[in-house]
């Protein structure tokens, strides 16, 4: 995913009232919940009949872009609220204000790929204006700074001279302003064959990863190796493909305590394995970033 977001459609509501929530939880990448989780729903709508609602949250921890997960999001609310909107009383007004803000999610995936309803019982609908009138405290993520990054590298090379390489701000901006969970694919990252040496013209990829490394002091990453064409990596080259990165980072000045590796071999394919042709191919062996803190 996959930038972890949270779309919210709502007035938000207070705990100093008898305010109630419940949760339904999707499967990744899915915006209709499974027969258990449809059950559940269809249970709780049995047995509050007479409860109004007041929000509903959807949250995302896909990886992917913003306006990908933005959409999810937004087709998980609206598919509960399809199926909730004749069975219970919602206020008319509840889907009016969106936040467009980013909720600090659980570190526990499944946790947050769910839509919350929040509602009140009968005995507080006398509250109701002060319930949705008083913000609830939700946390949110900072607003990543926007940091300018260079598009030459400037390196020093072992007899003492200077070298300069061009690099993609692009790619840089997208690692900087990654959310935690979020994987980047390291684009024209190359070994020669069957071995975890770097080929001379992904040398800028190093180099473009090292200055975000560089530029974002908080920013931890692990690097992630995965292969193709085999169903098992007898060699373990993907783990030591990621290992030749990390030690790249650690040889120009990147402290350990910010980066881990592992190999993944071929058991997280994007295409079924054997593949059908060379994009495939290439596809399938990547080496990937996933941001662990940032």
């Amino acid at each position: 995913m996959k930038f972890l977001i949270t779309l919210l459609f709502s007035f938000t509501v207070s705990y100093v009232f008898a305010q109630e929530q419940v949760s339904f939880f999707f499967d990744s990448d899915k915006f209709v919940l499974q027969k258990e989780e449809l059950a559940k729903l269809n249970q709780w709508l049995t047995t509050n009949k007479e409860v109004k609602v007041v929000g509903v949250y959807g949250f995302c921890d896909e990886v992917g872009t913003v306006g990908y997960n933005d959409t999810l999001a937004k087709k998980r609310i609206n598919y509960v609220y399809n199926i909730i909107k004749n069975k219970v009383k919602i206020r008319e007004d509840f889907k009016t204000r969106s936040f467009g803000k980013l909720h600090t999610l659980s570190p526990i995936k499944a946790e947050n790929r769910k839509v919350t309803l929040y509602y009140i019982l009968p005995s507080d609908f006398a509250n109701e204006e002060k319930i949705i009138a008083e913000k609830q405290d939700i946390p949110v993520q900072k607003e990543k700074p926007k940091i300018k990054f260079p598009d030459i590298y400037v390196y020093q090379n072992p007899d003492g001279t200077t070298s300069s390489i061009k690099i993609d701000t692009i790619f840089m901006r997208k690692v900087s302003m990654a959310n935690v969970g979020e994987k980047l694919k390291l684009e024209s990252m190359n070994f020669f064959v069957d071995t975890f040496a770097i080929m001379p013209q992904s040398r800028s990829v190093m180099f473009e990863l090292l200055t975000v490394m560089q530029n974002c002091p908080d920013l931890k990453i692990q690097i992630q190796g995965h292969i193709c064409c085999v169903t098992k990596d007898y060699r373990d080259l993907s783990t030591q493909r990621a290992k030749a990165i990390c030690k790249f980072l650690e040889f120009n000045g990147i402290s350990k305590s910010r980066m881990t590796f592992v190999g993944f071999g071929a058991t997280k394919p994007l295409f079924p394995i054997p593949e059908k042709n060379e994009a495939e191919r290439e596809a399938n062996r990547r080496v990937e970033i996933e941001i662990i803190e940032n």
